[in-house]
């Protein structure tokens, strides 16, 4: 039979999954007026690209940041590396489709959204294909929901990705915004962990090492 403080410890598990669950935001209504059920071109561009950018990571537990980079392949691979400032440590992360690889005992873990959401980041859409999309159109604005029930709603603006929303029970569970001015910012509502990206540059580059895909 469980002790009493391990069935504690297990109910006060429950109750911070269920609070945490709550405080979820409930997805609101699509506005605007009805548009073909597709969105714009959301691929990495025909060309090799580096990102240099600052981050910052902040959770319960941990507030932390630095400098990183992301270097990205058409069609759909991308490496990002992430610097701790003072040169106290690194972390990174290799996506290739929607297999996202880290070293072993890296805490890139920590640092990036799942697979979806870090293409997000990266202006890149790469969802699966649901039945029952929806789009509708306000100003320049394009939101479309993908499946039913809803899992996903993408918001592009001017042809661009400006945000995207995983939604379960009704509710955004985690997101990503972009913003006109080089601002990334992706947050998980279940833990209130949030990674800000501020781009500083992006650069057509030439052809990476294969190296670059794999881990020592």
């Amino acid at each position: 039979m469980p002790s009493c403080s391990r069935r504690g410890s297990r109910l006060a598990l429950a109750v911070a999954l269920l609070a945490a669950a709550a405080c979820a935001p409930r997805l609101s209504p699509l506005t605007g007026s009805p548009a073909p059920a597709r969105w714009p071109d959301g691929s990495l561009g025909p060309h090799r690209r580096k990102i240099v950018f600052r981050w910052e990571l902040n959770d319960a537990s941990l507030v932390a940041r630095g400098d990183g980079a992301a270097r990205l392949a058409p069609p759909d691979s991308a490496r990002l590396d992430f610097f701790l400032a003072g040169g106290m440590g690194h972390g990174a992360a290799v996506l290739i489709g929607d297999e996202l690889r880290l070293p072993s005992g890296d805490a890139g873990a920590r640092f990036v959204p799942p697979p979806a959401l870090l293409w997000a980041a990266l202006g890149r859409v790469a969802l699966p294909p649901l039945p029952d999309t929806i789009a509708r159109v306000e100003g320049s604005m394009l939101r479309v929901d993908l499946g039913n029930p809803v899992q996903w709603r993408a918001t592009f603006e001017a042809g661009r990705l400006r945000r995207l929303e995983r939604v379960d029970g009704g509710r955004v569970r985690e997101w990503v915004t972009r913003t006109a001015d080089g601002h990334v910012r992706y947050h998980d509502e279940s833990d209130r962990r949030t990674l800000d990206l501020v781009i500083l540059s992006s650069d057509d580059t030439g052809p990476f090492d294969d190296t670059l895909w794999s881990f020592p």
